[in-house]
Order: structure tokens, then sequence, then C-alpha cells
């Protein structure tokens, strides 16, 4: 008789839970349905028409963004290390030898995720929404303006470079959560958009070797 009403309990408690919860309970995966050979992917990178989002390189996690003035006070901000800087140093270098075409380079106004940008692509447009807004008022949804973005489409013969968050990512797209100089591979679909891979940051070099296999 108890497990009868512990049941109809937990019943009732899922048939009322808020909508929100009932979305987050179903969340999306961040992982492709299917792993593209890599000759492939580098194809569809050339040709262009995708997002690639990084998350910012290697940084130092006993610093905190607490006591930042602004997005341009960096002294008091979680910042790039050295094995960060030589990440995307390396990313970029790869990058360009692959030929993967890239024009516009969104990144989130944070110091690191700005110099991760400049040394990926040496350049950066900073950008709020990318990184979502503050944290949004009741019936509004604070990474509106990042899902727009990924979904948007993007011209053939070229990509766009969004370098952002994990948090961001991972609320838009689902778990598992990038790695640190991790990318994902979107394509925008208008209304929505989809994952079709993702490279970690020292991976680069070994698209091209195993593309050429």
């Amino acid at each position: 008789m108890n497990r009868m009403r512990f049941a109809f309990a937990l019943a009732a408690l899922l048939f009322w839970a808020p909508a929100g919860a009932q979305t987050a309970a179903a969340q999306r995966s961040s992982l492709p349905p299917r792993e593209l050979a890599p000759a492939q992917l580098l194809a569809e990178l050339r040709k262009g028409g995708y997002i690639l989002y990084f998350r910012h390189t290697a940084t130092d996690f006993s610093k905190n963004d607490e006591g930042m003035k602004s997005f341009e006070d960096c002294a008091n901000q979680r910042n790039l290390i050295d094995k960060g800087r030589a990440e995307a140093r390396g990313a970029g270098v790869a990058i360009r030898r692959l030929g993967i075409p890239v024009e516009r380079v969104l990144a989130s106004p944070f110091c690191r995720t700005v110099e991760t940008a400049q040394l990926l692509f040496g350049r950066a447009e900073k950008m709020q929404e990318v990184r979502g807004g503050p944290a949004a008022p009741a019936g509004s949804e604070r990474y509106a303006a990042l899902r727009k973005i990924l979904a948007t489409p993007v011209r053939p013969g070229t990509n766009l470079a969004v370098v952002s968050h994990g948090n961001p990512f991972y609320s838009v797209a689902g778990p598992p959560y990038l790695a640190e100089g991790e990318a994902a591979v979107i394509r925008p679909l208008g209304a929505d958009f989809e994952i079709i891979a993702r490279i970690p940051v020292d991976r680069w070099d070994a698209l091209a070797s195993a593309a050429r296999n």
C-alpha cells in the first residue's frame, strides 16, 4: 500500500512539474549523432556554411571574475595561462594550414575569450550576446540571442567563429561540456541548429593527417 501511495505521489509531482523542469529533464545532447570521416568533415569546413564554437583555451582556475570592474579589467579576471596561449596559437596555425575559411570572429568580451580569438584568428569582434545576458527575469530566456546566432545560416564559402564559454554552450546545446579549447562544429538550420562534430584543441593537425589516410 505504501508503495502504491509513493508511486501515485511521484506521478502527481511529475505531472504538475513546471514546463521548464520537464524541458530540462529532456535536455538535448551536444554530441554529434554520428561521427563524420575526417576527409568528409574537412571538406565540409572548407566548403563553409558552418559555425565553429570555441570554448576559450586553458585558464588559471585559481582565479575568478568576482572582483572585475569591467570587461577590460583583465587583472581581476580568470585569464589564459601560457599553455592556453600556446594551444590557441597552434590551433590557429593548423586551421589556416587546413584552408578552412573564417570571416567573422565573435567573442565574449571577457579577456580570456578575446585573447583566445585573437590568437586563433588575429581578430575579435566583442559581442555580449555570445555569452548570454545577465540572470534573466521570469518568462525570458538568458541565451535566446546565442540560440539565434547559432541557428542563423552562414553563407557558403566561409564559416563563422564564436569564441565563448562552457556554460552558454552547455545551456543551449546540452551535455557534455566542451573542454577548454574544444570546438563544436555547428550546422545552422534557420529555426534550430545541429552539432556535426567536436574537435579538441590538440586535434586540428590530426584532422589533416587522418583525412589524407
